[in-house]
């Protein structure tokens, strides 16, 4: 479940949230009450942000911003972006999503596919590279830049497009965070990475400690 309170239709007193609620999930339905929208997610990421009206106004400004047909960024290539982006900081909801917005746009199966091991894959050009890397920098690297990456990025894109590309990007990367912190949407689970218990004979100090007696074999 997400880690804050949804809004349901009945306490949405906003003309912001209401005017969502009906695109999303359709006139008069209640989405907490009946969770679900086309795309297969659950659809709480739309009622938590409904929460503060002026929150989910802002991000739904975003997301008309960059889906605008007046945009110089070709829309596959601002998709790789937001794709990489949410696998790089782990969004199961980010990666999952532009998945379905790469395929929509005409991408093949094994490219999408690819994008998460797109430094030794030979489906890309020299064109995709270039940005993919540039969208490492941004987020993996926390937009630390090196000039090198940015001059080969500048051979395909001009400035515009740049920053169309780095605006969307760090918009996405800023909804994968939130997202898993939230516990939104495919992002509500529990971290893989926990401890995994020693054996019970184990009474070592470190892994390394020649004291330690070594487990028993069945």
């Amino acid at each position: 479940m997400p880690r804050l309170r949804q809004v349901p239709r009945s306490e949405a007193k906003s003309s912001i949230v209401t005017e969502w609620y009906d695109l999303l999930f359709g006139p008069d339905r209640d989405p907490v009450a009946e969770p679900g929208t086309r795309t297969g997610t659950p659809g709480n990421w739309w009622t938590v942000f409904a929460l503060v009206p002026d929150i989910l106004d802002h991000a739904g400004r975003g997301f008309r911003y960059y889906a605008n047909p007046q945009r110089l960024l070709d829309p596959r290539l601002r998709e790789l972006g937001q794709t990489r982006a949410g696998w790089a900081i782990g969004s199961q909801f980010v990666y999952s999503q532009h998945c379905k917005s790469c395929r929509g746009l005409g991408m093949a199966e094994d490219k999408i596919d690819a994008i998460k091991e797109w430094q030794v894959s030979p489906l890309f050009d020299e064109q995709e590279r270039a940005i993919l890397a540039y969208v490492d920098y941004l987020v993996l690297m926390r937009g630390r830049m090196p000039e090198a990456v940015m001059s080969n990025l500048k051979r395909f894109l001009s400035d515009e497009q740049i920053l169309e590309l780095t605006y969307t990007t760090c918009l996405y990367d800023m909804h994968a965070v939130m997202s898993r912190a939230l516990r939104l949407e495919f992002d509500d689970r529990d971290d893989p990475i926990v401890e995994v218990a020693a054996p019970d004979s184990y009474t070592g100090r470190s892994f390394l400690d020649p004291a330690a007696p070594a487990p028993s074999q069945a």
